[in-house]
């Protein structure tokens, strides 16, 4: 088996409230249910029971304008904190607060729940944009996760994304990673392409099996903060990557991780 080095962590990213904006890392520790604390919350819809998602903005067409932190910091054994929101008004609420479901559901317009209980079946609604309909999506068993536990995406993708589509702003907050790889000179563009099938190492300890491509929905598109509404995002990583920016992975080893560490490809078939 061959090493070869592609890069080194220059961010990390952790959303406590899944479809929430979250929060920028320097270290933290990766476990076998993903970064420590990610997605560990969700909104349940009381009238359907399915996990509320930014996937379906006709239906929530406001999520990507809270944001969500942990009030105090995470370590292993010590159960999960609470987790304070600020809603799109700027005013604030938190999991241990009792009228928290309330402030929700009147910002959103429907009757929610804040729940780190997974449901059963757990499931989501995805609106195809280009179809201009709603299907219902089945989630992994047992967490708040779209389609995997760790995301991954590389600088090399978004220069290419810019250079590709200069109109349009292409930000690593659009596509909500975890681990943003700062890819050496000598990686091609969309590099993360190529290592799908194979392992990754993450400084001294981690190893990650990278699962599959990440494809993209309507979510990217979406405006929050002082990035706009651009369809024409998605259009372009369609006709430039077959729909996919990123990658999934599952992890093979945890450990603690850190912006700077390097990460290197494990080609088994080498």
């Amino acid at each position: 088996m061959a090493n070869n080095n592609v890069g080194s962590i220059v961010s990390l990213w952790r959303y406590p409230v899944k479809s929430m904006m979250g929060e920028e890392l320097r270290s933290t520790d990766m476990t076998e249910g993903g970064i420590m604390g990610d997605r560990a919350y969700a909104l349940i819809d009381d009238e359907t029971g399915k996990v509320v998602s930014a996937k379906n903005p006709p239906k929530w067409p406001n999520m990507f304008h809270f944001r969500s932190r942990y009030i105090e910091p995470l370590q292993k054994g010590n159960g999960l904190p609470p987790v304070r929101i600020t809603l799109p008004d700027g005013s604030v609420t938190d999991s241990n607060q009792a009228d928290a479901n309330s402030m929700l559901s009147n910002a959103l317009g429907r009757s929610v729940r804040l729940e780190t209980r997974v449901p059963q079946t757990p499931n989501l609604e995805e609106y195809w944009l280009d179809k201009k309909e709603v299907t219902d999506e089945k989630m992994p068993e047992g967490t708040f996760f779209d389609l995997a536990i760790v995301h991954l995406l590389t600088t090399s993708t978004i220069d290419e994304l810019r250079r590709l589509y200069p109109q349009g702003r292409f930000e690593i907050r659009r596509f909500r990673p975890n681990i943003v790889v700062n890819t050496n000179p000598d990686q091609p563009t969309f590099a993360e392409n190529h290592w799908v099938g194979k392992t990754l190492t993450i400084g001294d300890n981690v190893v990650l099996k990278v699962t599959e491509p990440c494809p993209r929905c309507v979510m990217p598109t979406l405006a929050q903060g002082d990035l706009p509404e651009d369809k024409g995002i998605l259009s372009t990583i369609f006709q430039k990557n077959n729909g996919h920016v990123g990658i999934y992975a599952s992890v093979v080893q945890g450990g603690a991780i850190k912006c700077g560490d390097e990460i290197k490809v494990i080609d088994a078939a080498s």
